[in-house]
């Protein structure tokens, strides 16, 4: 470990310590990249992201409440209707209409059940697939949800709802921009079928398992947004990071601190998700946009190139933006480009300029190349070293 380092690690240390966290200095720090030794990412990646306050007194109380508001959310939302009364002794010819399977009143407890199983079937599609080029979401937990895998209780596992389903692999773009080249040469193609991967014994539980029951949880506390594919590429980093946590006690709790800081996160890039918002100033075209507005300002050459071709920002800018740039890089890349995107104090202000500095660093090639190379170099971004990419936004940030 070289002195410059340690002295990074002293001065995050430093901050951390204090009884009151300085935001603005914690932002500083974290911009230019935050160590993983020690757990400082996750601490400061929390503290980011709005989940802990800046008072180190409260952090204790705080979490263990969230933590047990989460295990409220699992009992409430993972229990197949029709369970509780079984629990309590009821016999079948006590059973009422109102709790009958075909029940058609959308009141009824078992056709909410029927609904929440097309939107778990996206979510397991698309969590199974999480991070190919790496085996962790495929690997059991330490920590399997025991209130879920418990034997004594009646619960039923998300695994199991959808476990005789055939899975498709879709992608984000395909139905909001008509992108359906999606894939990425740094990384390795999905299985193709559920056989390929390992089946786990009783008791235990994948990774991405954990990141399914999070999303699910979501996409049933906020109805109005639900699940949208992509959603998956979020909360995987943020678990991924939270999960191989160094702190046992705070890894243990992987699953409950991913589900509120992505909830904190989708409270700030919610819009990018929801088609009604696209057009407006706050949606995902008006920030695609200001990707090609800032690049007609820091590389008139380069934007005309791209006018000429008729290279829409909306072919490759949709899902740079959307997925926070998660399917362009390597999972270690893309964590090291959050450390900057959450310490942005414009919150995501940043990202625009990192877009627009991968556009900047590949001009040459975009330059000389047709319509087909070009589609081809944005839609697999060949610049893999995300130090010079951030750098050179850092530099188009400095120049305005």
């Amino acid at each position: 470990m070289s002195s410059l380092h340690k002295s990074r690690i002293a001065d995050f240390h430093d901050v951390l310590k204090e009884p009151t966290i300085a935001l603005e200095k914690l932002r500083e720090l974290s911009f230019s990249g935050i160590p993983c030794e020690g757990g400082l990412r996750c601490l400061c990646w929390k503290i980011l992201l709005n989940y802990l306050p800046l008072e180190r007194a409260s952090w204790t109380s705080i979490l263990a409440k969230q933590r047990e508001l989460y295990s409220q959310f699992l009992r409430e939302m993972i229990i197949q209707p029709g369970i509780a009364k079984a629990n309590m002794g009821v016999s079948r010819e006590d059973v009422t209409f109102e709790d009958h399977p075909l029940n058609p009143s959308p009141d009824s407890r078992w056709n909410t059940y029927f609904k929440d199983n097309e939107v778990l079937l996206q979510i397991d599609k698309d969590v199974r697939r999480l991070c190919p080029d790496i085996s962790f979401f495929q690997r059991a937990t330490e920590y399997p949800c025991l209130l879920i895998l418990d034997p004594q209780n009646e619960f039923e596992t998300l695994r199991k709802r959808v476990e005789q389903t055939t899975l498709k692999s879709q992608t984000v773009a395909r139905s909001r921009s008509g992108v359906t080249n999606m894939s990425s040469p740094h990384k390795n193609s999905a299985p193709s079928s559920l056989n390929e991967y390992e089946v786990l014994p009783n008791g235990c539980e994948a990774h991405w398992e954990v990141v399914e029951r999070i999303l699910f949880i979501y996409a049933k506390l906020n109805p109005g947004i639900a699940y949208v594919q992509g959603m998956n590429e979020i909360v995987g980093p943020l678990y991924y990071t939270f999960a191989t946590d160094p702190n046992s006690e705070w890894k243990e709790h992987a699953e409950a601190d991913t589900f509120f800081c992505f909830t904190n996160l989708m409270a700030e890039i919610r819009d990018n998700f929801i088609k009604s918002l696209d057009d407006s100033q706050c949606g995902i075209t008006y920030k695609m946009e200001k990707v090609y507005s800032t690049l007609k300002d820091k590389d008139m050459e380069l934007y005309l190139k791209l006018q000429e071709q008729n290279i829409k920002p909306q072919f490759f800018a949709f899902r740079w933006l959307t997925l926070l740039l998660s399917q362009e890089f390597l999972l270690p890349d893309v964590i090291r480009i959050w450390d900057s995107l959450f310490a942005d104090d414009n919150r995501f202000d940043f990202l625009l300029l990192v877009c627009c500095a991968m556009l900047v660093l590949i001009r040459e090639q975009l330059l000389e190349g047709d319509f087909t190379i070009n589609m081809r170099l944005l839609q697999d971004y060949p610049i893999t070293d995300v130090c010079q990419i951030l750098q050179k936004a850092k530099e188009l940030q400095d120049s305005k």
